[in-house]
């Protein structure tokens, strides 16, 4: 029930849309995963859209592939860019013989194949954009000269290299595990990494190869080489936008219009032009879409003008308080929540071990993916994030609330006791007062790591102070990563004073540490 609450009462700030307009109906919602190329495309389908008298809003950076197809399926978007290649490897694989993904045949017939798969889930594809944007194995070019590597083939004969492959890559069907078995390759040293930050190891010399996306502008930054696919295992990687077959009839048929306009107008030139001046040139993503709309439709295709950003202090103004209401509202529901489980689990041992047991699992989850299997059940946006965040505090303030009350002396229950208070004065005037240090413990453990724990949010679309963190590591800004890491820092060190402060009204001045009397 507190719960229920508490996301309901967040319902009103569930989603906060970093560009969005009132033009009169529903917008048209695009996202785009976390990697600069996602983030343009989404920007260019926004700038045709909005010329096209659609209301837009951009999800940007909502990590990786599953979590932006899981948000399409269940409705919390309606378009972002895809490729085919995952779409048949990785989102369609394994669905059964009726839903699953077809075989890669000629590029017609197979998109064709691929529509009519995505039509049974309610999902349209637009025509390839233009380009390919294939997977490879990668080098730096002295490295792999001074080896005598220019094949996947060749890396046959260096057992010893270390390899780093982004996340999605390690254990994906057509990612690391396949190729290996394609080629038998006896490399043993090989972690899975952020995909930006693939790039860095490898320049740096802590890696040997990595995974490169053929229109990525690191190959050119970094000075490196994509070796030859010479067994042929990577298949064709064509952009297409994805969107729900409903979305004519909440933003108009304009939106899908927009979108058949992008067919074929990129190339793989013009993509990896259009990162490096993102990526290199820090020229912001909505300025590289303007312009390239502008320079292949002319005035008739530019966007209206983009509103100029706000100064940054009112940015992290609003982050922050985005960042806190993620973090109050969360621990709020969770003390509600948690502080009965602990009590029930000390009066009811046999309970309790299966209370402290379950909250215990759950700790266990990764943070990621709790927040992913929450996208089916709430969309994208503040309110997944809300829910797992919850559960999240729930182990600390149950676990130190039994902790204090079983804690208690015996002579003193038997005391309570013999002066006849009924249970329940007993448990409010003598055991929750005995035990409220180790349950203010508990309470403030759970807000310092949901502190910490919120800048995920900012992967499905929860805002906070993530991202910047994650924008940041995305375009390697130092100064966007700490624009929002050292405000979480400092927030951290503010909730632990505040719970020092509230630690003195709760609990009873005898019971307090001898600094807090």
């Amino acid at each position: 029930m507190a719960m229920a609450a508490a996301l309901a009462a967040s319902a009103g700030v569930a989603t906060w849309p970093r560009d969005a307009r009132a033009e009169g109906g529903p917008p048209l919602r695009i996202a785009s995963k976390a990697f600069t190329e996602s983030v343009v495309l989404a920007e260019i389908a926004a700038a045709v859209a909005r010329q096209a008298g659609v209301s837009v809003e951009h999800r940007e950076g909502l990590g990786g592939s599953r979590v932006v197809w899981n948000a399409l399926l269940t409705g919390a978007i309606d378009v972002y860019p895809e490729y085919t290649g995952t779409l048949r490897e990785e989102l369609l694989a394994g669905a059964g013989e009726a839903g699953g993904a077809p075989p890669e045949g000629p590029p017609g017939e197979a998109d064709r194949a691929l529509s009519r798969a995505l039509a049974a889930r309610g999902i349209g594809m637009t025509a390839p954009l233009g380009f390919n944007n294939t997977y490879a194995v990668g080098m730096t070019v002295a490295r792999a000269r001074s080896l005598g590597v220019a094949r996947i083939s060749d890396l046959r004969s260096h057992p010893a290299l270390r390899f780093g492959f982004s996340n999605e890559v390690m254990s994906r069907r057509d990612g690391w595990p396949a190729l290996r078995r394609r080629y038998d390759l006896p490399q043993s040293d090989v972690r899975g990494l952020d995909h930006d930050l693939a790039y860095r190891a490898l320049a740096s010399g802590a890696i040997d190869a990595t995974d490169l996306y053929t229109t990525d502008a690191e190959i050119r930054q970094y000075g490196l080489i994509a070796l030859d696919d010479d067994a042929r295992f990577f298949r064709r990687y064509d952009a297409v936008f994805l969107y729900r077959l409903d979305v004519t009839r909440r933003a108009g048929a304009a939106a899908v219009d927009a979108l058949r306009r992008l067919e074929g107008r990129i190339d793989a030139r013009t993509m990896v032009a259009l990162n490096a001046r993102a990526k290199l040139d820090r020229v912001p993503e909505t300025t590289v879409a303007a312009d390239f709309v502008h320079a292949t439709f002319g005035d008739a295709g530019a966007p209206r003008p983009s509103v100029s950003a706000p100064p940054r202090w009112r940015a992290l103004f609003r982050l922050t308080g985005e960042h806190l209401l993620l973090v109050g509202v969360s621990l709020l529901a969770a003390v509600l929540v948690a502080i009965p489980l602990g009590v029930l689990a000390a009066r009811r041992p046999r309970l309790g071990m299966g209370v402290l047991g379950a909250v215990g699992i759950v700790q266990t989850v990764p943070t990621l993916a709790l927040l992913v299997f929450m996208i089916p059940l709430f969309g994208i946006g503040a309110v997944p994030a809300l829910a797992a965040l919850f559960v999240y505090s729930l182990l600390p303030i149950v676990r130190n609330t039994h902790a204090g009350l079983t804690g208690i002396p015996g002579a003193l229950r038997e005391s309570a006791e013999a002066l006849g208070l009924p249970p329940g004065t007993r448990l409010w005037r003598i055991e929750l007062p005995l035990a409220s240090p180790s349950i203010m413990a508990g309470v403030k453990s759970a807000a310092v790591i949901n502190v910490g724990t919120a800048t995920l949010g900012a992967l499905i679309g929860a805002g906070g102070l993530g991202q910047p963190i994650f924008t940041g590591i995305r375009l390697d800004d130092l100064g966007l990563i700490l624009q929002g890491a050292v405000p979480a820092s400092l927030l951290a060190l503010a909730v632990q004073g505040l719970f020092g402060l509230v630690e003195r009204l709760v609990v009873p001045r005898g019971l307090r540490a001898p600094r807090l009397r």
